[in-house]
């Protein structure tokens, strides 16, 4: 089969009801236009990917990116995108609220205008909110300033979630990108190494028909994060702030337990000392699994050997920081400068090996087309688009 001409990417988290409406408008609006729809789903526990697997079988342009053991809308659309070979990528929500029958006209767009990417805007022309809820509008207005903060482009929403990009203004991006949060468009034009060429096109904000806002504070903070990436990064990764941010919270949590069981328990110091240790590993490690790696977030049996995990590292760190203070010292170095140094080496040894190991990143499983055996309805009809 050909490579299509327009690859419509579609992250997914508890869209089963969702996925075959979908599907149904992209024939409908696509039919003159190679194209395939390519879902990303977060392994969702209603069971989405099985619904596109099913739609699978009898249409061969639709393929399922099945993750396991991480989340993110931004990382979902990265993903998305790298596993297809299409000269074009448009990226969409999968709750319908996004409206596909622009589709052909922002493809005319950015090939008869030779752009690198086309937007959907609600700010623009004739676009507009919709029936989107007040609190939501205040929000999206705060973040949309927040993110011309790292935007220099005269974008007029930053924080749409629904646009087309030319595969080589993506590939000259994609590695610095941080895939943190939900907004890839603002991380695409925050991270580019040189001005994206790009056009709006206005576009209504739909309501969603099924399932539930995705919207929590865990978002906001996430996109955050974003921001702060690209205003810190790359030289300073925001995850190892955050780490060595609740590592300070933990030496904090160390101190305050070794006064509780040596003066208020009256126990002995080596042993208000270990559950002092013990304590502030814990929640050390419970704090980076809920904020710094959040789109890695272990559950289950996970947590439990994860936590192991974080104890044999921070243990190890533990020696290292010993260690390379003792060496200090030794060297007539002054108490406090040892002191630092050991601590620094134990922080970057934890974040590291805690990266590598405790939060290790899982492989995507990719379910492509239906297998050979299965019986498939015609494709769409596949021809050139013009420009409207």
């Amino acid at each position: 089969m050909a490579t299509p001409e327009l690859s419509i990417v579609i992250p997914t988290l508890n869209e089963r009801d969702n996925v075959p409406l979908i599907v149904e408008r992209l024939n409908r609006v696509l039919s003159e236009i190679d194209w395939e729809v390519i879902f990303v789903d977060d392994d969702s526990p209603d069971g989405t990917a099985d619904a596109v697997r099913a739609l699978a079988q009898r249409q061969s342009n639709i393929r399922c990116v099945h993750r396991l053991g991480r989340r993110g809308l931004s990382s979902a659309c990265i993903e998305g995108i790298l596993a297809s070979a299409a000269p074009y990528c448009a990226v969409m929500d999968g709750d319908l609220q996004h409206d596909e029958t622009l589709l052909p006209r922002m493809l005319a767009k950015i090939k008869g205008e030779r752009l690198d990417i086309v937007v959907a805007s609600r700010h623009v022309g004739d676009g507009s909110v919709g029936e989107l809820e007040r609190s939501r509008v205040v929000i999206s207005d705060f973040a949309t300033r927040l993110g011309k903060m790292v935007v220099k482009a005269d974008l007029t929403d930053p924080m749409s979630g629904f646009f087309m990009i030319e595969r080589q203004a993506f590939a000259t991006t994609m590695r610095s990108l941080s895939g943190q949060g939900f907004k890839i468009l603002l991380d695409l034009f925050a991270s580019a190494p040189r001005p994206l060429a790009f056009a709006e096109v206005p576009f209504t904000f739909r309501q969603r028909l099924h399932g539930e806002s995705k919207l929590d504070a865990m978002v906001v903070w996430e996109y955050l994060m974003l921001l702060l990436q690209k205003m810190v990064g790359p030289a300073v990764p925001v995850r190892f702030l955050l780490f060595s941010m609740i590592g300070g919270l933990g030496v904090g949590t160390h101190l305050l337990t070794l006064w509780f069981t040596t003066h208020a328990l009256q126990l002995a110091f080596p042993v208000g000392q270990g559950i002092a240790t013990v304590v502030a590993m814990t929640g050390n490690f419970l704090l980076n699994n809920f904020f710094t790696y959040r789109d890695r977030r272990l559950r289950g049996r996970r947590l439990l050997t994860g936590l192991l995990s974080f104890y044999a590292v921070c243990g190890a760190g533990a020696v290292a920081n010993i260690g390379v203070a003792a060496h200090l010292v030794v060297d007539h170095h002054s108490w406090w400068l040892a002191g630092l140094a050991g601590a620094a080496v134990s922080v970057v040894w934890n974040y590291v090996m805690s990266s590598a190991f405790t939060w290790s990143a899982r492989p995507a499983r990719a379910d492509a087309a239906p297998p050979a055996t299965a019986q498939r309805q015609p494709a769409p009809r596949r021809g050139v688009v013009q420009p409207q």
